[in-house]
């Protein structure tokens, strides 16, 4: 399964560089959902991923006896999942020598080879398949931009998005094998550092833990979170979670008839409204 998924959501695969399947893993639809908005918006593989644990800074001088610098000095997320991370995520593509994601059309075959070089396939963890099989195993690397969501669905209120955008980042070496050995070395790890606000869900790194609304996100390449938020409005899905600010969100005008603060009057102009779909 780990493998089929692996390929599935990925840029390539045996036949050559083609357009990604999207497989979210553990029959999660809620998370599937957002991994086809990402892939509408950019053209670009997603990533299925466990938000699997909050890094403190201490906790991670405690444990590595390393003090986190640069984009982790606040903590960090690990991301990381042992199915649906498309190869893609290694970021092995580069553009003016950046790691990136591309679209299909652009990725060439030495993109593709070089995120083939960068993942291992290590022999799965039998504690969930008993089956046997492979896992993809690689490191993101960094700094690349990154918008994680979810939809959840709540009970009398119906589907909601978060969202958060960051970046992914490199660790030393040594730092990394000590934290990804205390979850899963045979998965792929991405480590995840939010964009922090100072207030509400990021108000710090565990904040936005803590606010996710379950162990899953799909991931995509680049801070798209603006557009998100304006294709949840044309769908009449509310925003609960978001770290953008005010400029850069755009709804429709008629929002503006249901107050001024806006996260709450997007929830009473979704429910006005009504689904856009049924």
């Amino acid at each position: 399964g780990d493998f089929l998924e692996a390929i599935l959501c990925s840029s390539f695969d045996w036949n050559g560089i083609r357009p990604p399947y999207l497989v979210a893993t553990e029959n999660d639809a809620m998370n599937g959902v957002p991994m086809l908005f990402g892939y509408l918006l950019t053209n670009t593989a997603q990533m299925f991923s466990d938000i699997r644990t909050y890094w403190s800074p201490s906790a991670i001088k405690r444990v590595t006896k390393i003090k986190p610098a640069g984009l982790a000095a606040n903590g960090f997320i690990h991301l990381i999942n042992s199915g649906a991370s498309a190869l893609d995520f290694s970021g092995r593509e580069t553009r003016n020598g950046e790691p990136c994601i591309k679209p299909f059309w652009e990725i060439t075959s030495k993109d593709a080879a070089e995120c083939l070089k960068a993942t291992q396939w290590e022999p799965a963890n039998i504690g969930y398949f008993r089956g046997g099989g492979f896992s993809s195993q690689f490191n993101t690397k960094g700094v690349m931009p990154l918008t994680i969501s979810r939809i959840n669905l709540v009970k009398g209120l119906g589907p909601v998005l978060q969202l958060a955008e960051g970046w992914t980042v490199e660790l030393p070496e040594k730092m990394h094998k000590i934290l990804t050995d205390r979850t899963d070395p045979t998965w792929p790890t991405t480590w995840f550092a939010p964009r922090l606000t100072g207030k509400g869900a990021f108000t710090d790194v565990y904040s936005v833990m803590a606010n996710w609304g379950a162990n899953h996100s799909a991931s995509s390449y680049g801070h798209i979170g603006a557009d998100l938020i304006s294709l949840a409005s044309i769908l009449r899905i509310p925003v609960c979670m978001h770290n953008l600010p005010e400029e850069k969100i755009f709804r429709p005008s008629s929002w503006n008839a249901f107050g001024m603060e806006k996260e709450s009057a997007d929830y009473r102009a979704c429910q006005a409204y009504g689904p856009l779909y049924k």
